[in-house]
């Protein structure tokens, strides 16, 4: 099935959100019962950790541990953001640089200035943009946003400028109740986004949409959901690749099968690399990753490596490529900024 389609629907009680691009399932949300990112505390100060320049902090949730911060003393409490999930057994991880993302506009209270997404390269879309921005901003009756800034995201481009000009509005009006709020005991100010709003957030172009009971059924997600469960990925001819989560890091072992040619371990290895961002994202994996690539000659290095730079570059999740090791392993550094999908699924 060609195109795009966004299917919003439950698995037991839990929302989920389903993108589904020529028939392949390309991204997915699933409610947890953790804290979700995005979630905005204010959050009382309890404790220096020593050695690692943080904070331990009080929630309503738990504990959390928001890094690099100096000044702060036992009781004093500050607004924090949610920026991933924890690990068990951590405390919750949380930045002081608080953000408020819609689909079309992104308000910095900590970032002054109005910025448009380098995506947007048309000069004359820039500028209505940015029109568009400072009246919105200037007549707003909101209260006052001196020294908030405003990013204005690249599903702006072609979009109506009326609703470009309600999201800036109702971004900066959240801001500014939100930012005012910072005295009192620990609470919860703004719950993060659910599956169903995140869709409506990130999956910005064009696609059809199917909210209806059942719709996992209907496009096969749930099969797809099944798959990804298992350890192994079949990969073009007789290639596979095994991503196996260990408490220590995400191995990922590619295999050329039964294929002798000489061409067969870099064809897997491409093969593999190119599919590795989706089936990391699906399956909700971050922290350390290990590739363990199929024998190959140390010349197709370079090959592999901006394969894997370019898949990683079209993925929504923020990965580092540390490098190779000395054994000819591949290791990447990813945000932890979703759950893994087995956990939440039990």
């Amino acid at each position: 099935m060609k195109g795009r389609t966004i299917a919003l629907d439950h698995i037991d009680t839990r929302e989920a959100a389903a993108l589904i691009v020529d028939g392949r399932l390309e991204d997915f949300f699933l409610a947890a019962d953790l804290p979700t990112p995005g979630t905005i505390y204010r959050a009382s100060v309890e404790r220096p950790m020593k050695g690692q320049g943080g904070m331990f902090l009080r929630t309503p949730d738990g504990s959390a541990f928001v890094r690099q911060v100096k000044g702060l003393s036992p009781g004093q409490t500050l607004l924090v953001q949610v920026t991933g999930y924890a690990e068990p057994g951590k405390a919750i991880p949380v930045t002081t640089k608080v953000l408020f993302k819609s689909r079309y506009a992104i308000v910095t209270p900590d970032a002054p200035g109005i910025n448009v997404s380098r995506r947007i390269k048309d000069d004359d879309a820039r500028e209505s943009l940015l029109s568009i921005a400072h009246d919105t901003m200037d007549a707003g009756d909101f209260g006052d946003v001196d020294g908030f800034g405003l990013i204005l995201r690249s599903s702006c481009h072609g979009a109506d400028p009326a609703e470009i000009s309600e999201d800036i509005a109702a971004m900066a009006d959240l801001a500014v109740q939100v930012m005012s709020d910072r005295t009192g005991d620990a609470e919860t100010l703004i719950e993060g986004d659910g599956p169903h709003l995140m869709a409506w957030r990130e999956w910005t172009d064009q696609a059809d949409i199917d909210n209806a009971g059942g719709s996992f059924a209907r496009h096969g997600v749930l099969d797809a959901i099944d798959q990804l469960t298992r350890r192994d990925v079949a990969l073009d001819g007789k290639a596979s690749m095994a991503i196996e989560p260990t408490r220590a890091l995400v191995a990922v072992d590619v295999n050329t099968g039964g294929d002798t040619s000489p061409a067969a371990g870099l064809k897997a290895n491409l093969a593999a690399v190119k599919d590795l961002p989706r089936q990391l994202r699906l399956r909700g994996l971050g922290g350390q990753i290990v590739i363990d690539p199929a024998p190959t000659a140390k010349k197709d290095r370079r090959q592999i490596e901006s394969t894997l730079r370019a898949a990683l570059k079209r993925d929504t999740v923020e990965t580092v490529f540390v490098g190779w090791t000395p054994l000819g392993h591949i290791e990447l550094q990813r945000k932890r900024d979703r759950l893994p999908l087995t956990e939440v699924l039990k």
